[in-house]
């Protein structure tokens, strides 16, 4: 029976949305969860399924760990045990202690048995392999630690973090013994990331016995083909990391279904195939869209179905060669009618929360389902020179109202049955925030809500903490190089001190805190490297920040910096021939710096700082090798805070 849209068009078309492998496992990723809202209110009949939590629990598995143990056997035969790898030889003398237990650890993780944690969390429970090593090593260090972190009586952090490393005890297995390209939260990330050639991914997809994943993949693919037979195969890409298995799909779909249209997008595909050349990649799928999916997907429908002869910013093959179509009088979506996302059809109990590390705020990308809603679309400031503020994604800014998020909240937990919500801006407007708090407060919306935002001046005492009466919990957002010059020079539009005020404001009302952190930027001296990890120690022994992450600077072709190096002090080595993707930039600095050797003792440090130690210790005592002192005051946060005005705690 035909469905009516609300623009009166008649939909016929049967739609699968798919996430291949690998992305986190605690809840899905949101952009078929997105796409299935919009279609939905088009009239569309839509389906989608997230293959990467159904492939990790096919492995993760009794029946997974006998297929596992099988295959090391054959793949081993030959090799004497003293040259085994040490996760393989814990696994094959261990393995009875793992089948038991693996189903028991899933079933724990996905919040279907608690009764679990005291026997996993005993010590006696779970076969302790190499990924283990790091809890030995902190046992010896400090047992401080532990106690502080899970408390005397164990309890249910305590497992779960136990439990995450015997998950990754197996993982290390897969990928050691029978798939290379298998971890957790990703899959041949490397065959894919700037990768200007398409040879290294063709090779993987013609090899002559597919790879232990791709097996599952292919099994995975003709039960979703049997039980939606669609007409189109949506694949979203959001990382390089799942390209492979996004094309594994798509070579399975076009076996078991020829006739399906297959459409590629997402993340990936938005910022590395914007000068796609390469016609191989079109023996697996048909359509390549760019950007937002909502206008691109829709008017290919039409296409499809003949109601339409154009296409909009969409890639496809013509008479050989790789062309790009689109329609300059045709405009994206508006936030306000992109529709609310919905879950329909993913498994949201088989989800899984991990513990990848002790510190309460870092692992909360990895714990927790949340349901992923967006503010406002693009990102309100859109001047930093790291960031890719020529594409669409950052630089068109659209936001829907607060009336218009509480109604999608409202939906959501009504659909999900759950009040977890993570806030999925590039960076959510203040405005637009303090709204929403007092939309939810007003209408006694009872939810917990995490996101990112720039630590603008706006955020006083009095707003965190009516952020927090609404739910908030936690936040993110850039201290990057933490360098009044070098944040000057990248056009953040904060500074040391502000972000210092603003991250406590935070904390005094009680909101977790990350700062995202950045080292390598074009002129960075090495003594403003030494003195940024100084700053980073100051704030967390303030309270101001509970946990950071240091990622080495990446030169980008859709940043400021990669459109005009000469006013960084750069010059590009040049890349010539790109037929694939292309995103990150090689380049030659005008001050040379061992950002490699400063890289390893920055992370060190704010390793030891996130579990709430080592703050006693000069900067210095993290490198391997003399580097300068630090020329930052010892009281210099300190003494940024002094002035500004606290808010009372509740």
């Amino acid at each position: 029976m035909d469905c009516v849209s609300p623009f009166g068009m008649l939909a016929k078309m049967k739609v699968l949305l798919v996430t291949p492998p690998m992305t986190q496992l605690n809840t899905p990723y949101p952009a078929t969860v997105y796409l299935t809202g919009f279609l939905n209110q088009h009239g569309y009949d839509v389906a989608q399924r997230d293959m990467a939590i159904e492939l990790f629990l096919e492995l993760l598995s009794r029946p997974g760990l006998e297929r596992l143990f099988s295959q090391i056997e054959t793949n081993f035969e030959a090799v004497d045990d003293e040259d085994l790898p040490d996760s393989i030889h814990n696994f094959m003398a261990n393995y009875a202690s793992y089948y038991q237990c693996v189903d028991s650890v899933v079933r724990f993780l996905q919040g279907k048995d608690p009764s679990m944690a005291l026997r996993i969390a005993s010590r006696r429970f779970l076969p302790e392999g190499p990924q283990f090593e790091s809890l030995y090593q902190m046992e010896e260090m400090n047992r401080e630690v532990l106690e502080r972190s899970f408390g005397l009586l164990g309890g249910q952090d305590k497992a779960k973090y136990l439990a995450t490393l015997f998950i990754d005890d197996i993982a290390a297995v897969i990928r050691e013994g029978v798939d290379p390209y298998f971890e957790v939260s990703r899959y041949a990330e490397r065959l894919a990331a700037a990768n200007p050639r398409f040879d290294d991914l063709d090779v993987a997809l013609h090899s002559a016995e597919p790879s232990y994943a791709e097996a599952i993949i292919a099994q995975l693919v003709k039960q979703y083909l049997a039980e939606e037979a669609p007409d189109v195969l949506g694949i979203s890409v959001p990382f390089p990391g799942n390209m492979l298995g996004a094309l594994q799909v798509a070579k399975y779909c076009k076996q078991v279904a020829p006739h399906t249209k297959i459409v590629l997008g997402g993340g990936f595909v938005n910022t590395e195939l914007r000068r796609l050349k390469e016609p191989r990649l079109f023996e697996y799928i048909d359509y390549v869209c760019l950007d937002d999916g909502e206008r691109p997907l829709l008017t290919l429908l039409d296409y499809l179905q003949g109601r339409g002869e154009r296409l909009f910013r969409t890639y496809h093959l013509k008479a050989g060669k790789v062309v790009f179509e689109t329609c300059d009088d045709l405009h994206d979506i508006a936030q306000k009618d992109t529709g609310t996302p919905s879950y329909r059809g993913l498994p949201v109990g088989n989800y899984l929360s991990l513990c990848e590390m002790l510190n309460p705020m870092h692992r909360i990308w990895s714990d927790g389902r949340w349901n992923k809603i967006t503010i406002a679309h693009g990102c309100y400031w859109a001047k930093c020179s790291f960031c890719d503020t020529s594409l669409d994604y950052i630089g068109n800014y659209d936001a829907a109202g607060a009336e218009i998020t509480v109604q999608r909240i409202k939906s959501l937990i009504a659909e999900t049955g759950q009040t977890g919500f993570h806030f999925v801006d590039e960076a959510a407007p203040p405005k637009a925030l303090f709204a929403l708090a007092e939309k939810l407060i007003e209408q006694n919306v009872v939810i917990s809500w995490w996101g990112n935002i720039r630590f603008e001046k706006t955020f006083t005492a009095e707003k965190c903490q009516l952020l927090a009466d609404s739910g908030c919990i936690a936040v993110s957002g850039g201290l990057e190089v933490a360098s009044d010059r070098l944040l000057a020079l990248m056009q953040k539009g904060v500074g040391v001190a502000q972000v210092a005020k603003v991250t406590k404001a935070f904390s005094d009302a009680g909101i977790l805190v990350h700062a995202y952190l950045m080292y390598g930027f074009p002129s960075q001296t090495e003594q403003e490297t030494v003195d940024s990890l100084e700053v980073v120690r100051q704030l967390m022994q303030n309270g101001c920040i509970h946990s950071a992450f240091w990622h080495r600077f990446v030169a980008t072709v859709h940043s400021p910096v990669g459109l005009n190096p000469e006013a960084y002090g750069i010059k590009l080595v040049a890349n010539e021939n790109v037929l694939f993707a292309e995103n990150d930039l090689n380049y030659i600095d005008s001050v040379q710096t061992d950002h490699e050797l400063l890289g390893q003792g920055l992370k060190k440090a704010l390793y030891n700082y996130m579990l709430n130690t080592g703050f006693e210790h000069p900067v210095s005592f993290w490198f391997d090798k003399p580097v300068k002192e630090t020329a930052i005051a010892g009281d210099y946060i300190k003494s940024c805070l002094l002035s500004f005005p606290r808010s009372t705690p509740r």
